[in-house]
């Protein structure tokens, strides 16, 4: 999704200084996985073109035989087909040339780079340069079933013409077809002295450091936690050329922080948006306060997460070992200390908790629990906090959690005012699901509730007791829900007759190993995004078949 315009830091940054702050910027160092797209500005379609970007021509052959049957001028050579396709294009089979006039600005080394799920070459005045065709090394783009990126780079002389064509075949048999094509500039040796000397003439650095989706996407995991390319080098030279450098990360999960002690602050932005810029601009400066809290934990290093020692798994499955310990829940159990605990996060400001009270201390099955506690502001700004209420079952006959989060709020105070925050804690609140039952159960016996600020910063503690009578009847599970061909692909594989109807109709495709990306679709889903591979007659067999089904 692409949003409608975007404001960058260093925008929001401009915007919120105005004219009586002087702003310096540097790039610092590339942390991209793969080549950015060619400067579109460097291509046209032909030598008298007024637009920029490549020419592309179809061909429903593998090979680029016979007549183009759709032609566009596209302006990214970045492509993806799964489903849709360009008019007249066949899904099944086709194949892709691009050519455009390259026309570099000035002389230098230029590296190409070719990455397809599928066959893919890129020549330059008629001479192979990148060959992602002969010899593919795959796994490592398009959810698996593309290659890794191929490069070359090729001295170009500025201001000279230059014939570009990447040629592309839809061939390999996987569920879609996929196509990026990147150029750059080679780079200097060493992208992080600039930004270390204007830090050092600066009265503060701010750093923006992170991820971005060729690191963090569907489809695949991260090789590790740490940030990519060199950025902990970037960070560490420039807090030690100026003390007062602010890190703000623009991540999507955990990573973790060997700089952390030397550097004053650390804003964790996320993937903000389109108003990313303004919205960051606005934490920084104190115009709103720092009051989002962490919605999972950041270990110390990968070796602390729950599932790393079940990762990446065996014969294409990965067993969540952890189990009911997933996230903050693991760390409780474990007594490992994390870098920062589920919940966490700071604000311009300090609270202060008092007097947790409970609308009873024994309760029926059945009855809500109401609870009631005083939060006050004890700094000198406004703030906002997040106080949230965790349980913790004191006598269960099954392993669990040393508690989890059940309520939370957010609340604003000025300096020095007082709130009375009122959660209520559902019957379902202190239930777990016991899997020899197949049922969701409620034990009576003695249970806390635990307010704080974070899952390890607890504030406040209340018990009470819950009574349950003795003849609760488990009662049994559920049935199976009915197959068809709303039934998601992982519904279908687990039930033997189903496995079986799909294998009749689909062949080898039900254990193929891009199937385990769909597995959360519908056999519907499936059909709308590869119609070449299950088409509406064979869908429409396979729903009657699942539906007959006892």
């Amino acid at each position: 999704v692409n949003a409608h315009y975007a404001v960058t830091p260093l925008d929001g940054l401009r915007t919120r200084c105005g004219a009586s702050v002087e702003l310096v910027y540097a790039e610092g160092c590339p942390n991209h996985r793969a080549l950015p797209g060619l400067p579109v500005e460097w291509l046209t379609p032909t030598e008298d073109a007024g637009e920029h970007g490549f020419k592309a021509e179809y061909f429903n052959t593998f090979d680029f035989s016979g007549e183009v049957v759709h032609t566009s001028t596209v302006q990214e050579a970045r492509f993806i087909w799964f489903g849709d396709m360009p008019a007249n294009v066949n899904p099944a089979e086709y194949s892709l040339r691009l050519s455009a006039v390259l026309t570099p600005p000035a002389d230098g080394d230029v590296t190409f780079a070719l990455t397809s799920a599928g066959l893919s070459r890129l020549l330059i005045d008629g001479q192979v340069v990148v060959d992602n065709w002969t010899a593919q090394r795959m796994g490592g783009s398009y959810f698996g079933m593309g290659s890794y990126e191929e490069t070359a780079d090729i001295a170009l002389v500025g201001g000279q013409h230059y014939d570009l064509v990447i040629e592309y075949s839809r061939q390999g048999g996987s569920m879609l077809g996929g196509l990026q094509v990147g150029g750059l500039p080679v780079q200097v040796e060493d992208p992080i002295a600039q930004a270390e000397q204007l830090a050092a003439q600066a009265d503060v650095a701010l750093l923006f450091v992170g991820t971005n989706g060729e690191w963090e996407s569907e489809g695949f995991d991260r090789p590790n936690m740490d940030l990519p390319s060199r950025q902990d080098e970037l960070i560490a030279r420039v807090v030690a050329a100026n003390p007062r450098t602010v890190v703000v990360l623009n991540t999507g999960s955990p990573v973790t922080m060997p700089w952390l002690e030397q550097v004053p602050a650390v804003l964790e932005a996320w993937f903000p948006g389109q108003e990313c810029g303004n919205a960051i601009a606005d934490v920084l400066f104190g115009d709103v306060d720092a009051c989002g809290r962490l919605p999972q934990t950041f270990p110390v290093r990968l070796e602390d997460n729950p599932a790393f020692i079940n990762y990446p798994g065996e014969n294409g499955t990965v067993h969540y070992g952890e189990g009911l310990f997933v996230g903050y829940r693991y760390y409780d159990k474990k007594r490992i200390d994390p870098l920062f605990p589920f919940g966490f996060g700071l604000s311009y400001t300090t609270f202060a908790y008092r007097d947790l009270r409970l609308s009873a201390l024994e309760y029926q099955l059945g009855q809500s629990i109401d609870l009631l506690v005083d939060v006050t502001n004890t700094g000198a700004r406004p703030g906002q906090e997040v106080v949230q209420v965790y349980v913790h079952d004191v006598e269960a006959t099954l392993a669990r959690p040393e508690k989890e989060l059940k309520a939370f709020a957010k609340i604003a105070l000025d300096p020095g005012e007082t709130k009375t925050v009122h959660l209520t804690l559902e019957p379902r609140a202190l239930a777990f699901y016991d899997d020899a039952r197949a049922r969701w159960v409620t034990e009576a016996g003695a249970f806390q509730v635990l307010v704080g600020s974070s899952a390890q910063a607890i504030h406040a503690v209340a018990d009470f007791t819950l009574h349950v009578p003795d003849d609760i009847d488990a009662g049994p599970s559920d049935g199976p829900a009915n197959l068809s061909k709303a039934s998601t692909l992982r519904e279908v594989l687990d039930h033997a007759q189903g496995r079986s109807i799909l294998a009749a109709h689909l062949g080898h495709l039900v254990d193929a190993p891009e199937a385990e990306m769909a597995m959360g679709f519908s056999l519907e889903m499936i059909a709308q995004f590869a119609p070449e591979m299950v088409t509406a007659e064979t869908l429409a067999e396979i729903d009657a078949a699942l539906r007959a089904l006892d």
